[in-house]
């Protein structure tokens, strides 16, 4: 199993996304993604999310919203992923060019437009409304099987079955 961070970084209607081009047999070649990556032994996924943003484009993350965890059962080599994702809208520093890929703020009315996993465009409009999310997305071969997304309200009164 892999532990892995995806951010989204947003800022003034537009979300900055890699389109995955440098690394040399990467599974995401080709795609645009938000930014992140594997855990580091001992890290919070704060710290990841935090470390990977800031390797990958220079820029250090001041506000981070966990928004969900989502599954990838057998999505590369047979193996596990489970990546937390986070939205960030308070960040510092200047951009760089990403050893990953090239980076690109991109109007947010037109993400869903990019050359995306499949999965992304059931999750990604998720992202800005309200709730936490889980999911499980399947591929095979590259493509999408299965998934299935719970959002998860969030409210300042007591769900059913918790305590005031």
């Amino acid at each position: 199993m892999i532990l892995a961070t995806l951010c989204y970084v947003r800022h003034q209607g537009k979300t900055l996304m890699l389109l995955r081009n440098k690394k040399p047999n990467d599974v995401h070649e080709g795609k645009w993604n938000g930014l992140g990556g594997k855990f580091e032994a001992g890290e919070t996924p704060e710290q990841c999310a935090i470390r990977e943003l800031r390797e990958e484009s220079g820029l250090n993350a001041e506000k981070l919203e966990l928004k969900g965890v989502l599954t990838f059962p057998r999505f590369a080599k047979g193996v596990d992923w489970y990546v937390f994702v986070f939205n960030i809208t308070q960040f510092s520093g200047t951009l760089h060019d990403s050893p990953e890929g090239h980076l690109e703020w991109i109007d947010d009315a037109r993400l869903l437009g990019l050359e995306l996993w499949e999965g992304d465009q059931i999750f990604i409009p998720l992202l800005t409304q309200p709730g936490f999310i889980s999911g499980r997305f399947t591929y095979e071969h590259g493509r999408l099987v299965d998934h299935h997304v719970e959002v998860y309200p969030r409210t300042d009164r007591p769900q059913r079955g918790e305590l005031p």
